[in-house]
């Protein structure tokens, strides 16, 4: 018998980093990716975000590559975005992605966190934030060039 626990946090914005993704219908959104997440066999314990990114904490099952889960949430939510007409201002998510390894003495916290999302982007932009995780998290960067793909 196996046994495993990997837990991600995954973190992307929109396109150009544009305030597309309109709360209103945002509820409806989450639903549709965690029905993606859940499809991979893998397990949402919380979604959230803001005008301009989301955070997603999943526990990663062991046959799926993260960054085809990314691809799949991606790819998937972006089409029936647009196809929706609920986000009519939606162009589509910036290239990449931030992915952040948890223990699950973390999880809570975690999920604290994502759920707070609004409360958090009263005082800290997206790209400071992104930047604190990637810092919290040890992985370098080139500031110049970070959001330079969106």
């Amino acid at each position: 018998m196996s046994y495993r626990q990997i837990l991600y946090q995954i973190v992307f914005g929109t396109k150009y980093r544009r305030p597309t993704s309109n709360e209103a219908h945002c509820t409806d959104l989450y639903c549709y990716i965690w029905g993606i997440i859940k499809s991979r066999n893998c397990c949402l314990f919380r979604i959230n975000g803001v005008e301009d990114h989301l955070h997603i904490l999943c526990d990663l099952h062991p046959t799926v590559a993260l960054a085809t889960l990314v691809k799949d949430i991606k790819a998937g939510s972006s089409l029936w975005m647009k196809q929706s007409g609920l986000f009519p201002e939606f162009e589509g998510w910036a290239d990449g992605y931030g992915a952040f390894t948890y223990s699950i003495r973390e999880r809570d916290k975690i999920i604290r966190y994502i759920r707070n999302q609004k409360e958090h982007h009263r005082k800290r932009s997206f790209p400071d934030e992104f930047k604190a995780l990637l810092d919290e998290h040890g992985i370098r960067y080139d500031e110049k060039t970070l959001f330079e793909a969106d």
